[in-house]
């Protein structure tokens, strides 16, 4: 074989190869967001209780799963209604787990403290958890059933305790 043809052969393959890497590396690096319908993405994480959740651990409840930080305003804004919520439908089987991508422990856990949160809430700074769903904007709130699927999805600030959105869970009960 002449060296030309080695040479373009050669070129041939490095650009099948670089086509390759890029179809690879480009379908990884698609961010897939979960909506209503899909199956909730497992999660494991340690709450501020001590305990490591997983969304299985909520099996035989509707998990409402709030994405959330101490920085974000709108975040803070529905943080009353949602701890009231929790409250009113704890009975009803209806568990609440606030996720916050709170870099700073600190004034994560001073936050908790002063605000009187009632339902479990864990501390994921490096956002795997909300990132696994897709969640980029803050908050953002699933509801899962017990069969693991998402069956509601809030994007932005609830008031919780508004008849349209108890009657949407109890509707999902």
């Amino acid at each position: 074989m002449s060296t030309r043809k080695a040479d373009l052969l050669l070129k041939g393959l490095i650009v099948a190869l670089l086509v390759a890497l890029i179809a690879v590396a480009g379908g990884t690096l698609e961010q897939r967001i979960v909506v209503s319908g899909d199956n909730a993405p497992d999660f494991q994480i340690v709450a501020d209780n001590g305990k490591t959740m997983t969304r299985s651990d909520f099996g035989g409840k509707l998990l409402v799963l709030n994405f959330w930080a101490t920085w974000c305003p709108p975040c803070i804004q529905e943080l009353p209604s949602l701890n009231a919520f929790q409250e009113q439908m704890r009975s009803k089987g209806v568990v609440v787990l606030g996720v916050s991508v709170d870099k700073n422990a600190a004034t994560y856990q001073q936050f908790v403290k002063r605000s009187g949160i009632s339902f479990v809430t864990a501390r994921d700074p490096e956002a795997n958890v909300s990132s696994s769903y897709g969640t980029f904007k803050y908050p953002e709130t699933y509801i899962i059933n017990s069969g693991g699927k998402v069956v509601a999805k809030f994007i932005g600030p609830e008031n919780w305790m508004d008849d349209r959105v108890i009657q949407q869970v109890q509707s999902l009960l």
